[in-house]
């Protein structure tokens, strides 16, 4: 029969305590990277920086800066889009 003492030294249990806050720490981070790339949420934000240009671009009242921006990124965008729905009628057109 062994006579060892099982309780942990100060030393152990602080390593112990230091690997649990870890694991805590980890798990956190895991759950807020899950959901930072979730399509839902990752839709959601899309969502709201449209508006966020859409209202920037029209609004009087956004900052001169926010609204050239703005209307530059829509006008790039709108071209992009353009561009894409012309190649595809004529890539229609030909078949």
């Amino acid at each position: 029969m062994s006579t060892e003492d099982t309780t942990p030294t100060p030393h152990i249990a602080a390593l112990e305590a230091e690997v649990t806050l870890s694991r805590e720490q980890l798990a956190a981070t895991v759950d807020a990277l899950v959901d930072r790339v979730h399509p839902a949420r990752q839709a959601e934000r899309a969502k709201a920086r449209g508006r966020r240009l859409w209202f920037d671009a029209t609004d009087p009242a956004a900052l001169p800066e926010d609204r050239d921006h703005a209307r530059k990124v829509l006008v790039v965008a709108g071209v992009v889009v353009a561009l894409v729905v012309a190649g595809v009628v004529r890539k229609v057109v030909r078949d």
